[in-house]
């Protein structure tokens, strides 16, 4: 593989602020790689509503369409909030790339490096050697995307709101089979959440996922837990998971759990990746920090472009199929923070780097 091609979409407020510096990053691997990098920069979210009219113009739908990975920014901000709900970058933009790629399965790490841990509202000692789990989300299904889905009035003249949780044996069956796949390059070990003790979707969840694993992976170790104490597991002993996996909305709060208790959201990466294969015959997917656009500090040249970085790394792993490159972009992210070098979410109390400064850094130890 000599030419990765891939759509950028940078997004609002600091997307395009991270996303310059990734490509960087990638621009500097890719030569001394010998690798040929064929992408291209196109409008979403916020971008795309004032550019085009809608958050994702038919030419970006199209032009993902053409590539083999989507690289994300982050999209939205309090300029467009006066707009409609299903108007809104958000919402317009990531709902619709998901049902037209069918991403249906979001994988995030949950990394907190040791030298980091003061970054997390954890207590010091409940993770002394900082955290590393990874959490599954099925991201397809579920009451997001589930019919009836409506706001109605009745006859006495009161609103009412329907939302449907809705899951097929298929649907459960795809993002346990991604769990164990990610558990058997770790230690093999999966936790798998549910509500069965109340839900109908989750009895099936649970009934599919024993059946599946003891089918299929008889060799990895599963275990079942409700999602309120997996909720507080997590705040009390993150280290005890080590891949979970569950249902869409759970992950939602979950994994957004998760990135608090891992300290910054600027060193969150995610992938969505959807049953399609790209041109090099790996999953086509979608690469997205877990954070958002922080119009606080957009403009300001601070964020912390490791997340979009450690996503782009992302890229290269699972798309492209560059594991030995994805490690070295994780190793050399992980390295220039250790070394100290930080910008101001993870600086505590050091001098803060600007954002180009911390992608410098990186690089060099590239």
């Amino acid at each position: 593989m000599s030419k990765l091609t891939f759509a950028v979409l940078p997004g609002d407020y600091i997307g395009p602020e991270v996303m310059t510096e990734t490509l960087r990053v990638l621009e500097h691997v890719a030569q001394k790689e010998g690798l040929e990098l064929d992408y291209t920069i196109a409008d979403v979210g916020g971008a795309g509503i004032d550019n085009h009219g809608k958050a994702l113009p038919d030419t970006t739908l199209e032009l993902c369409r053409r590539s083999d990975a989507i690289l994300f920014g982050s999209v939205g901000g309090p300029k467009w909030e006066n707009l409609p709900p299903k108007e809104q970058p958000e919402r317009a933009a990531l709902l619709p790339l998901r049902k037209a790629f069918n991403l249906f399965a979001n994988i995030r790490p949950g990394l907190l490096y040791k030298d980091l841990v003061d970054a997390s509202p954890l207590k010091a000692e409940r993770i002394p050697e900082g955290i590393d789990i990874v959490c599954i989300r099925e991201l397809t299904g579920g009451i997001y995307f589930g019919q009836p889905k409506a706001t109605t009035t009745l006859d006495n003249g009161e609103q009412q709101a329907i939302d449907t949780m809705v899951y097929k044996t298929s649907e459960i069956e795809r993002i346990a089979e991604v769990a164990a796949v990610t558990a058997k390059g770790r230690s093999r070990r999966v936790c798998s959440v549910d509500k069965a003790n109340v839900l109908e979707t989750s009895v099936l969840w649970r009934k599919t996922v024993t059946e599946y694993f003891a089918k299929n992976h008889p060799d990895i170790e599963l275990t079942h837990m409700y999602v309120d104490n997996a909720a507080m597991q997590l705040a009390r002993d993150p280290n005890q998971f080590d891949v979970l996996f569950t249902e869409n909305m759970f992950g939602d709060i979950l994994s957004d759990e998760m990135a608090v208790i891992c300290g910054s959201l600027g060193m969150m990466s995610s992938a969505s990746l959807g049953t399609g294969t790209n041109s090099h015959g790996k999953p086509f997917g979608l690469y997205e920090p877990a954070g958002g656009t922080a119009p606080d500090i957009a403009g300001k040249g601070v964020a912390n472009p490791c997340a979009q970085i450690l996503s782009a790394a992302m890229m290269l792993r699972y798309s492209f199929g560059l594991d030995t490159l994805a490690d070295r972009i994780a190793a050399a992210v992980r390295t220039a923070v250790e070394s100290g070098v930080r910008t101001g979410d993870i600086a505590f109390g050091r001098p803060a780097v600007s954002t180009k400064e911390m992608a410098d850094a990186i690089i060099a130890h590239l």
